[in-house]
């Protein structure tokens, strides 16, 4: 059977920016960007960037500022029950942020599977 399995979660993107806005709009290009290509890869069935905040400000000139992204990410999957495919999407989750890139991921809530 298939299903969607979805997930919360905040990562930090550690980036150069001239102020807290443009900081947070190039985090979120960035984060964007690697999700984008995921979805294009069809690793990925659907994602969105909820929020976007200063983490950590810059604290001499030329330092980088930290944004905390939170976001949500949905992957199918094949399997034979509900709780096989919050398994496998859990770790289909994982992979796919890993092999973007995606650095310094705290998951918000736990992975929510659904028939498709």
């Amino acid at each position: 059977m298939e299903f969607t399995v979805s997930r919360a979660g905040t990562t930090l993107v550690t980036l150069h920016g001239g102020s807290d806005t443009t900081a947070c709009d190039e985090a979120t290009t960035s984060l964007a960007d690697a999700l984008e290509s995921l979805a294009a890869d069809g690793t990925i069935t659907d994602w969105e960037i909820t929020d976007a905040d200063v983490y950590e400000h810059p604290t001499a000139p030329f330092d980088p500022y930290t944004i905390t992204l939170e976001f949500t990410v949905t992957v199918t999957v094949v399997a034979d029950d509900t709780d096989e495919a919050t398994e496998i999407g859990a770790t289909a989750i994982d992979d796919a942020l890993g092999a973007a890139g995606v650095e310094s991921v705290t998951y918000t809530s736990s992975p929510a599977a659904s028939t498709a």
